[in-house]
């Protein structure tokens, strides 16, 4: 199957609302996991071998943005009856096993997914304050091979540049993945 490209960022759209049920057994909502300098909003999955590729990656930046200040959120929107890969339990093992250091919702419906129009996994979507879109763009070159030390880590500064200033770089590259799994 070939990979899924997102669009360019749309820079001032708005985050839609949600509430999602995260692996921990609490319920996540956009309100209550905003940072007070910027929100990233992730689409991952289990089983997508670009989102295992960067997976390690994820653990270290993500806790980079958040000692920012920026809220982090990653939201699986598969379909798990086609990909049981990317099962609930599957999720928490994921999870686990890469340490992640951000809530991990399942967004059963896929309204979510829908309302944001997530494309593949993984997706970025990095909000300002006002939750105004910033950066819609790709964690670094690297793709599903491995980080060379000297990557450009594109996601973390473009975040903490939002972090600083509320906008975003100008050139954004997209992310690349495989498709979200619709039912």
């Amino acid at each position: 199957m070939p990979a899924a490209e997102t669009p360019v960022c749309d820079f001032g759209w708005q985050a839609p609302a949600f509430e999602l049920p995260g692996i921990d057994g609490n319920m996540y909502s956009l309100e209550n996991i905003a940072g007070p300098n910027g929100t990233l909003v992730m689409f991952i999955c289990n089983h997508c071998p670009y989102v295992k590729a960067i997976a390690e990656r994820l653990n270290s930046d993500m806790k980079v943005l958040q000692d920012a200040g920026i809220g982090v959120i990653a939201i699986m929107s598969n379909d798990t009856k086609a990909y049981p890969d990317d099962s609930f339990e599957n999720m928490r093992k994921f999870s686990d096993d890469n340490a992640f250091p951000f809530p991990y919702v399942i967004d059963e419906t896929q309204e979510t997914g829908h309302a944001y129009a997530a494309i593949c996994t993984p997706d970025f979507f990095g909000f300002n304050n006002n939750l105004e879109l910033q950066y819609r763009g790709r964690l670094d070159e690297s793709g599903r091979n491995p980080s060379p030390p000297d990557a450009k880590r594109e996601l973390v500064e473009a975040m903490l540049g939002v972090a600083k200033t509320g906008n975003g770089p100008e050139n954004q590259i997209a992310s690349i993945g495989c498709s979200i799994k619709w039912r």
